[in-house]
């Protein structure tokens, strides 16, 4: 086994030591290593076929406080305006700011982009919820208008 030291703060300790009582952990390290295990199978759960086309849901939240936080997750998502569908936000207090981006594209794209936000200094919570999905190209009319072709996005049921 490798000894790993990491900083976390308190209020996360805090939850730690709480997850520990109520599991009846009898140390730290035993609690992390089953909190790490889970959150790996939690994230190859939400895995879609990479190439593959997705719906997503991007929710952070991150400090505004934090030196050009903003900026850089706005540059982030200019950069990958083909993938970003929307984005709102809302103010939390005087220094947390919570953001939803949905996104839509290539799977790989999509985890990417969400993995490069979540990671950024700054950036206390977030989460990407990917739902696969297939694009059918249908033509038909709208409300007695002319026919059009244009994308449906089809949800794909797991197995």
């Amino acid at each position: 086994m490798q000894r790993v030291t990491l900083t976390l703060d308190e209020d996360l300790v805090t939850e730690i030591d709480r997850f520990m009582t109520r599991r009846g952990y009898q140390s730290r390290s035993e609690a992390v290593r089953d909190i790490v295990r889970a959150g790996f199978l939690n994230l190859d759960r939400d895995e879609a076929p990479a190439g593959k086309t997705c719906v997503a849901a991007l929710v952070y939240v991150y400090d505004r406080d934090v030196r050009e936080l903003a900026r850089r997750l706005a540059e982030v998502r200019a950069d990958h305006h083909d993938l970003m569908v929307a984005t709102t936000s809302v103010d939390l207090d005087h220094k947390s700011c919570m953001e939803v981006a949905l996104m839509r594209g290539a799977s790989d794209a999509v985890r990417h982009v969400g993995d490069h936000i979540v990671t950024e200094r700054g950036v206390r919570h977030g989460k990407l919820v990917v739902v696969p999905v297939d694009v059918e190209r249908e033509s038909h009319q709208h409300g007695g208008g002319r026919p059009h072709a244009h994308d449906h996005f089809k949800v794909r049921h797991g197995g």
